[in-house]
């Protein structure tokens, strides 16, 4: 990746941050990378846990951002989700979600976008 898309994922993710937090979620960090995969962020309410994949498409031409979240992209931040709880054990009591916020020239919230169900469905088709 070059250095360009570098700062344009830096700039959709303080974007989505700042929305976030004006809808009352508080960061709890920035770019959890583990052996498995990265979750771009993850913020909390009172009782939930969210792991947030941030997608930015200049041009939707050939899709939103949020389209773009594969299954495999799905299972990486559910295993990055279970051993960043392994290793946070505060926040393991709490309910967790995936969410996954889409930038072009708008953002789009897609709050429950995936769950482990989904995944798993997916195997048995």
């Amino acid at each position: 990746m070059n250095e360009t898309n570098i700062q344009r994922g830096n700039d959709a993710e303080d974007r989505a941050l700042a929305f976030l937090e004006t809808q009352g979620l508080r960061l709890v960090t920035r770019n959890f990378l583990c052996k498995v995969g990265e979750i771009d962020l993850i913020v909390r309410d009172q009782t939930t846990v969210i792991f947030v994949e941030v997608r930015y498409r200049q041009d939707t031409s050939r899709g939103t951002g949020a389209e773009t979240v594969t299954r495999s992209k799905m299972i990486k931040i559910i295993n990055s989700a279970r051993y960043f709880l392994t290793q946070h054990p505060i926040h393991a009591e709490l309910d967790c979600r995936f969410d996954v916020i889409s930038i072009s020239a708008s953002l789009d919230w897609i709050q429950n976008a995936f769950t482990l169900d989904d995944t798993l469905q997916k195997d048995s088709r």
